[in-house]
């Protein structure tokens, strides 16, 4: 899953600390452990809050709360901020965490060369200035009414100098309350408590160990096993057998995510509207739902998720008509159809049921579609960074706001993936004025009328935002889903 997802927290709290060990099934290795310079969403899933941290962070009900930075200012015109940083953190290396180190961190994600996935989120910061060994502040080019957000992202994670030969994505050095021990690949990556956190309550296990089981069938089994305390992403039909079993404890709730359809606009036949409004009127999206979701999901017509600020419903707009999808094939040129290719992450199994039964859809108007299956590292490399597909399936996180969310469809993204050969100049210019629009009641007239013009042009087709499934053994309380993408293991403790 891309990073991508105003998508989950997963909170577990309210638990004694009793140390041992806490061991978690997850679907996806990450490619990298440096959420910031890789945009892939199992970096933040495994390391945000855990290992990284920011200078904010979000709390379970979306509001900002101080993280490395204890408070913090912004002037009358939003073009200064002012934070106050913790006094007394070290990185794990054993280095200081300072202005210093907010400075650098940032200068490296504004540089023009940085491997930073989102460098956009920075363009509008003209100066980062450390006031003193506490004190950091923000000069921003225009007002920028989404800046906490930004700094809450796991690309703003604050970092060390990187030392040479250890580079981050390997060995990677945080201020969290866990340290990283090994990467072992194909296996488990394995973090351990740091012992100099300035909370000194936190965390409450030893260790944990984070497994990779790509298959969510086995995920589940390796829960009732025993093997495993807690199974993320598990089966829906699983999740029902579980229900009601005391020695499980199972959690759903909406992942703040966008499953997409994703057109490549830059190629035959998908360039013309009527094709990709024929895609659109060709898919089923409640059947979706109802078979590969097994109705645990939230239907969506628009890129951002039900649960972001400025959300409209467009679910309407293209409903599911078959023989319109054939009449719009044939004004287009091709009434008999033509053939394209889905290629789709083997280790999203959600991603390429829902994939799957796409093909079957497009197949009845028509419009041939082959499966081809990729590994993750793959996906990335061709579909993300080359845009070398047809037609694909992936999830994009939610992020903490529209500004944020549509980075991807703005002027400044013009080759990213999912938009390569469409543009659209009216779009371009709402999402510049969102950008530093402080009125609320604008920036929803803003939002409205950008969101629509996706939909209409079919950049992509959008299906739904599924609820994510988290089960655990018994014992393990407070487990809770909220709209952001980390697993947050900092309180919960493993019990026998």
């Amino acid at each position: 899953m891309m990073k991508a997802f105003l998508p989950f927290l997963l909170l577990l709290c309210g638990l004694p600390a009793v140390g041992g060990e806490l061991v978690v099934a997850v679907s996806t290795e990450p490619p990298t452990l440096d959420p910031t310079a890789n945009p892939a969403a199992a970096i933040d899933l495994i390391l945000h809050h855990n290992l990284y941290e920011c200078l904010v962070q979000v709390g379970p009900d979306g509001d900002f709360r101080p993280q490395l930075a204890e408070s913090w200012e912004a002037s009358a015109d939003g073009r200064t901020w002012t934070f106050r940083l913790r006094r007394g953190v070290r990185f794990h290396d054993g280095t200081p965490f300072d202005a210093e180190a907010v400075r650098r961190s940032f200068l490296r994600a504004m540089s023009p060369d940085t491997p930073n996935p989102h460098p956009e989120y920075y363009a509008d910061i003209a100066a980062v200035e450390a006031v003193d060994a506490h004190t950091v502040r923000f000069q921003l080019k225009e007002p920028v009414p989404y800046f906490l957000a930004i700094l809450a992202q796991a690309d703003s994670a604050i970092v060390p100098k990187p030392r040479t030969g250890e580079p981050l994505g390997e060995h990677p050095v945080g201020t969290g309350p866990f340290r990283f021990v090994e990467w072992r690949p194909g296996d488990r990556i394995v973090l351990e408590r740091n012992p100099d956190y300035y909370m000194p309550e936190i965390p409450r296990v030893d260790r944990v160990s984070f497994r990779f089981i790509p298959d969510g069938a086995a995920r589940a089994l390796a829960l009732q096993a025993g093997d495993v305390d807690i199974a993320v992403d598990i089966p829906y039909q699983t999740a029902k057998a579980l229900e009601g079993n005391p020695a499980f404890t199972v959690v759903s709730g909406p992942m703040n995510l966008v499953q997409i359809l994703a057109i490549n606009n830059a190629r035959t036949p998908f360039a013309d509207l009527r094709v990709r409004q024929a895609i659109a009127h060709a898919i089923d999206r409640e059947k979706i739902i109802e078979l590969v979701a097994l109705g645990y999901a939230t239907p969506i017509g628009g890129p951002i998720p039900p649960g972001m600020p400025y959300y409209v419903d467009l679910t309407d707009l293209y409903p599911y008509d078959p023989e319109r999808a054939r009449e719009l094939l044939a004004e287009a040129g091709y009434p008999r159809g033509f053939e394209a290719t889905m290629t789709l992450p083997s280790n999203y199994e959600f991603h390429v049921k829902t994939g799957e039964l796409i093909a079957a859809q497009l197949g009845a108007v028509g419009i041939g579609v082959s499966i081809r299956l990729v590994d993750w590292g793959t996906w990335l490399e061709r579909v993300y960074a080359q845009a070398d597909y047809d037609l694909t399936v992936i999830g994009h996180i939610g992020r903490l706001d529209p500004a944020l969310m549509l980075t991807g469809y703005g002027a400044e993204r013009p080759d990213y993936y999912f938009r390569r050969g469409w543009r659209n100049a009216e779009l371009e210019e709402l999402l510049e004025e969102g950008k530093t629009c402080m009125d609320p009641e604008r920036r929803r007239e803003i939002y409205a009328r950008a969101q629509r013009i996706i939909a209409e042009e079919v950049v992509n087709y959008f299906i739904q935002d599924p609820h994510r499934i988290i089960a655990a053994r018994a014992g393990i309380g407070g487990l809770a889903v909220y709209p952001i993408y980390v697993l947050d293991l900092t309180r919960v403790s493993a019990l026998d």
